[in-house]
């Protein structure tokens, strides 16, 4: 895909580029659709309870039935919410989250977009997802949901800070925010991956990660004791599965991102087993991510927002500043 994209723009590398987002799209709702059914599995297993086992072998058609049920409810609006923005909102949500997934390697030619600012690219279309959160809850002329916007607005905010700076120190060691440059400057074993020199900038990236995501402990923007639902208590139907498709679709981006930033990508952790495609260790990386997001979820509980926001502005940023000028040291000592 990198070398269409050099070439002379026809009819039929944008026939090849079209199908090949087709195909990824595919890819990510499938994992959405099935990652919901694990996820439930996962949870009712940690917590001795059966899980989806009815619709489908084993329950398989669980998620499925779910999808379907939303596409096929009625979409109600509300009498007095702002029409045109409360229809866009979902659809702001979901596009940044998709784009997203375009600069994440997955091995050395298994990339839609191998750009220099990959890094930068994932970073200011996530941010956008904000804008369509806000609008929702703003849009659907109920205080609820305007509390639950704000709050996810103040959030994400908030935690997008010490994310972004807590790359930065990845970015200084291997002189490249492309991230296929990245993964390759971590060859030779799990010695070179980033997570040990980083290991400060890895635990601040996980749980800002974490946050951004508004997953548990962090979920406080869906608080159902307190706000009902949160920014999205008036959706229902296919706009409904827009906002958690695309909750589900930055689960995918943030684990290939982590894979990729700190976890070495595709390469082995053994230079003896480069015989194993590297696909194969970018999915067995991508997954441990994913299983570990579900064990959260089935083991803490939610923190208080004023927890929330003190972790974020007083812990974790000020540990990401800290990270840049210990990668600065240590880089200034090794040369």
């Amino acid at each position: 895909m990198p070398e269409l994209l050099q070439q002379q723009l026809t009819w039929a590398n944008a026939a090849i580029m079209f199908a090949w987002a087709v195909v990824i799209l595919m890819v990510v709702l499938g994992f959405v659709t099935y990652a919901i059914y694990f996820e439930r599995k996962v949870i009712g297993w940690m917590q001795l309870r059966i899980g989806p086992n009815r619709t489908g072998p084993l329950g398989l058609l669980q998620s499925v039935a779910d999808v379907l049920k939303l596409l096929l409810k009625e979409d109600t609006i509300p009498k007095k919410a702002e029409r045109e923005l409360f229809i866009l909102a979902p659809v702001i949500t979901f596009i940044p989250a998709f784009m997203v997934v375009a600069v994440i390697p997955f091995t050395e030619r298994w990339i839609s977009t191998d750009i220099n600012v990959g890094v930068l690219f994932y970073v200011a279309l996530s941010g956008i997802s904000t804008i369509g959160i806000v609008l929702g809850g703003w849009a659907s002329n109920n205080k609820y949901a305007l509390l639950g916007g704000m709050r996810s607005a103040a959030q994400m905010i908030s935690y997008e800070i010490p994310l972004v700076i807590s790359i930065v120190g990845v970015v200084m060691m291997t002189g490249s925010m492309n991230l296929n440059r990245i993964v390759e400057g971590q060859a030779g074993g799990f010695w070179q991956w980033n997570f040990l020199p980083q290991i400060i900038g890895f635990a601040v990236f996980v749980v800002a990660a974490i946050s951004e995501l508004n997953r548990t402990p962090f979920d406080l923007p869906e608080a159902e004791s307190e706000l009902v639902a949160g920014y999205h208590v008036e959706y229902s139907g296919f706009r409904f599965a827009f906002f958690m498709l695309a909750e589900y679709v930055y689960v995918f981006a943030i684990a290939g991102l982590t894979t990729a930033l700190f976890l070495g990508g595709w390469q082995a952790p053994l230079p003896f087993l480069d015989f194993i495609p590297g696909i194969v260790w970018f999915l067995l990386k991508f997954s441990f991510i994913v299983f570990v997001l579900f064990w959260l979820r089935a083991t803490l509980p939610r923190v208080r927002v004023d927890q929330l926001m003190g972790l974020g502005w007083k812990v974790l940023l000020p540990l990401a500043l800290v990270n840049i000028f210990v990668t600065a040291i240590y880089m200034a000592v090794a040369m």
